[in-house]
């Protein structure tokens, strides 16, 4: 072999270890972000990403909390209307105790009519009775006079030879559905309670019979929600007939109004039908479906982006915008709460500029630790930015939705209120699992939109359920 031919030889060699050099390179570079990703998706729970708490499992989180200490002592504050049992001054039964040594005694008896009380105390007890209603239909001769008998009408309620009540239907109804208690364990407690074995097929009816009731009830708390200004808007997902559907919720501090469909976006927020007509200003999460409807103002929930600024300073300790623009949404947050308790509807200028300005320094200090990573000239398509540089873009195209809440002191600081109207439906799911049909989980969502506006109104969900039944569902609005 000649000398050329051996360099030939080798320059080729060294072309095919420099490719595998690069495509190893690249490999390790592939397998270090997969690795990176797969230990992000690990460290996150309901405390720094959109994980409900329920999936924390008996493992709970305990980061590092968000809150500042306020100075006030632990416990409730001076003034606060605390709830406690009252002593009866009207007890319906008296139990007199004498000394024990006195048992047995001849003249107990006497000195038991001379004592005085030292001290009393009372029990406060619930004695369940059952009352049984006959109602009797009377007949009367009246031949002198018409040649005819004429017979008494039961009310209208009163359908049956043997019925349930209006108060232990609604104590069914109200265990099954607020209580979350399945309908065969409200059989069992009702039964044993009341010793009335009330069938598993009669609470059901119970329930469906509610509901039933209450369909232009809750058609009028959807239309209160569409003509409102604020709205919380929110969705979370259950499974019905062992399938995933999505129950919406659209809520404010007034109404709840809860729907079910089998789409999460666009489209089931179109089959639920408050987004379409809603003209006010409407709070969510920043998922990309809401941006869908751009006649309405948005704000966005800054609890969500707490969460996803918390995961990624906890994963990417270098990420020093993500801390700071924790410190920001949280000093904007205590700004506005000083400015309310003085009376005011509007922040300073000083104050406005301040934040503004803040808020583009750290959003130019997140795109220069987190530049775009290059590529290949010949690939085609978008960069792949990462979930870091997906936050920053939405952070920079919503700015007006996610500083909102302080320019307009109606719009709150997080969604709270959707997350609380929608926590029944996980209660539910956590303890029976499922829908076994979609028209169940309708009934149920019925109930419990109609019990949730009727909570908000100061009404409790007994006495609520009690209205529903008799057939005055609408005392809700009066």
């Amino acid at each position: 072999m000649t000398n050329d031919e051996l360099i030939k030889q080798l320059l080729q060699q060294n072309e095919t270890l420099s490719a595998t050099v690069a495509a190893q390179t690249q490999l390790i570079a592939q397998l270090k972000q997969t690795i990176q990703e797969l230990k992000e998706q690990l460290n996150k729970n309901s405390q720094n990403s959109s994980k409900p708490p329920s999936s924390d499992g008996f493992k709970k989180p305990a980061p590092k909390s968000l809150r500042k200490p306020s100075g006030k002592k632990a416990g409730g504050q001076s003034g606060h209307q605390g709830t406690h049992l009252a002593v009866v001054t009207a007890p319906d039964e008296i139990v007199r105790h004498m000394p024990s040594s006195c048992e047995g005694c001849p003249h107990c008896q006497m000195c038991k009519d001379t004592a005085c009380i030292a001290e009393k105390r009372h029990v406060i007890d619930a004695v369940v009775t059952v009352n049984v209603t006959e109602h009797q239909s009377l007949e009367l001769p009246i031949y002198m006079l018409h040649g005819d008998t004429r017979r008494g009408g039961f009310p209208s309620d009163v359908k049956a030879a043997v019925q349930y009540g209006q108060n232990l239907q609604a104590l069914s109804v109200a265990l099954n559905t607020v209580g979350a208690v399945s309908v065969k364990r409200t059989h069992e407690i009702l039964s044993g309670v009341f010793n009335i074995p009330i069938a598993t097929g009669t609470i059901s009816s119970m329930v469906k019979k509610c509901a039933d009731s209450l369909d232009e009830t809750v058609c009028k708390i959807k239309d209160k929600m569409i003509g409102s200004a604020p709205g919380h808007f929110d969705e979370t997902g259950t499974r019905v007939d062992k399938k995933l559907w999505w129950v919406h919720d659209a809520s404010n501090c007034e109404y709840t109004y809860l729907d079910i469909s089998p789409k999460r976006g666009t489209a089931g927020m179109e089959q639920c039908g408050v987004l379409p007509e809603f003209k006010g200003t409407a709070m969510h999460d920043c998922r990309a479906s809401y941006w869908n409807y751009p006649d309405i103002q948005h704000a966005v929930c800054c609890a969500h982006l707490l969460r996803e600024l918390t995961g990624i300073s906890e994963n990417h300790p270098g990420q020093k915008w993500a801390s700071g623009f924790i410190n920001l949404l949280l000093e904007m947050k205590k700004v506005k709460e000083k400015t309310v308790e003085k009376g005011k509807d509007f922040l300073s200028y000083y104050h406005c500029h301040k934040f503004d300005k803040k808020y583009d320094e750290l959003l130019e200090l997140a795109r220069k630790e987190n530049p775009l990573p290059e590529t290949a000239k010949k690939k085609r398509g978008r960069k792949k930015k990462g979930k870091i540089l997906a936050l920053v873009e939405r952070l920079t195209k919503y700015k007006g939705s996610v500083c909102l809440f302080i320019h307009d002191f109606m719009v709150p600081f997080d969604n709270n209120q959707a997350e609380r109207d929608l926590r029944v439906i996980k209660v539910k799911t956590k303890v029976s699992g499922c829908f076994r049909t979609e028209e169940g989980a309708r009934d149920y969502l019925k109930i419990m939109s109609y019990v949730g506006t009727a909570h908000k109104q100061g009404y409790n969900a007994y006495e609520a359920i009690k209205n529903a039944i008799s057939g005055h569902p609408d005392f809700i609005f009066e």
